[in-house]
C-alpha cells in the first residue's frame, strides 16, 4: 500500500522492540512525526538513539512492533524502497565518495515519486553551490556534512532522519545546517527526526523532544518539561538540575 498523498502524512513508530540475544536495544518505543514538523530524540550515550533511526530507515527489523506512514506499514520494507522519496537519513560518520564532484553526488540519488527541490536550489540552501564541481573529498568538514545533508534530501524525502548532524561543526557551519533544513522543511513540508548531543540546537530547532535512555522512551513534550523531568534529570546528570547544564 502507498502511504497517502495528504499533505501532512504522519511517520508513525509503534511499540517498537529490538532485542540482540537477551539484551534489549529498543523496548516498546512509540513516537509520531507528522510532515512539517521536526522531533528531537536526545538520551545518554547507549540509549537506543542510532538503533531507532536505523529500524525507521529499514536498516533493521523490530523484533516487535512495526513502523508506518499513514496507512501503510513500511515494517517489512526494505531500506533502498523507503530511500526513494519516503525516509532519507543522514549518518554520524560522513558517507560520501570522495572521488566524485558535488554535483555527481546528488547524480547518485534515485528520486521518489514526489518532485524534489531542484539540486541547485538544494546546493545554493547549503551554501555548496560554487563547490558544485569541487571533488568531495577535498572538502571541509563542515562541507562534507551537509552535503550528506543535501544528499539525503535530493531524494524528496517525506521525511528525513538526521543522526547527530552537528557533530563536529563549528558555529557558521550550524548556521547554515539550520538554514537549509528550515527552508527545505517549510518549502516542501518535510517531517524531520532530529537525534542530536547539541541541546541547544535541539531546543532551538525541535518543539517536542522525545528522551530515550535503555532503550525506552522516558518522556515527551517542549523543553521546560524536558528539562525539569526528575526521571530525565536522573539518567543524564544524576544530582544536576537541569538538562545541558
Amino acid at each position: 500500500m502507498s502511504p497517502a498523498t495528504s499533505d501532512r502524512a504522519t511517520l508513525h513508530v509503534e511499540d517498537v522492540s529490538l532485542f540482540f540475544g537477551g539484551v534489549a536495544a529498543l523496548r516498546d518505543v512509540r513516537l509520531d512525526v507528522q510532515q512539517g514538523e521536526t522531533v528531537g530524540v536526545i538520551g545518554p550515550n547507549g540509549a537506543g538513539k542510532t538503533t531507532l533511526i536505523n529500524v525507521v530507515a529499514g536498516l533493521v527489523r523490530p523484533t516487535s512492533g512495526r513502523v508506518r506512514i499513514d496507512d501503510a506499514d513500511l515494517t517489512r520494507v526494505p531500506a533502498w524502497r523507503r530511500a526513494r522519496g519516503l525516509i532519507g537519513r543522514t549518518y554520524q560518520a560522513t558517507r560520501i565518495f570522495p572521488a566524485l564532484t558535488v554535483r555527481e553526488h546528488l547524480r547518485t540519488v534515485v528520486p521518489g515519486e514526489r518532485e524534489p527541490l531542484p539540486a541547485d536550489t538544494l546546493l545554493e540552501l547549503a551554501g555548496l553551490h560554487e563547490h558544485g564541481d569541487r571533488i568531495a573529498g577535498r572538502l571541509t568538514h563542515g562541507d562534507r556534512c551537509l552535503l550528506g545533508v543535501v544528499r539525503a534530501l535530493a531524494s524528496g524525502p517525506r521525511f528525513l532522519l538526521l543522526d547527530e548532524p552537528a557533530a563536529g561543526l563549528d558555529p557558521g557551519d550550524i548556521e547554515r545546517l539550520c538554514g537549509l533544513v528550515g527552508q527545505v522543511r517549510a518549502a516542501t513540508g518535510l517531517g524531520l527526526l532530529l537525534v542530536e548531543h547539541n541541546m541547544e540546537l535541539v531546543f532551538r530547532l525541535c518543539p517536542r523532544i522525545v528522551v530515550l535512555d535503555q532503550g525506552a522512551v522516558l518522556t515527551t513534550g517542549d523543553r521546560a518539561r524536558v528539562e525539569h523531568d526528575p526521571q530525565v534529570l536522573r539518567a543524564y546528570l544524576g544530582s544536576a538540575d537541569r538538562v545541558g547544564a
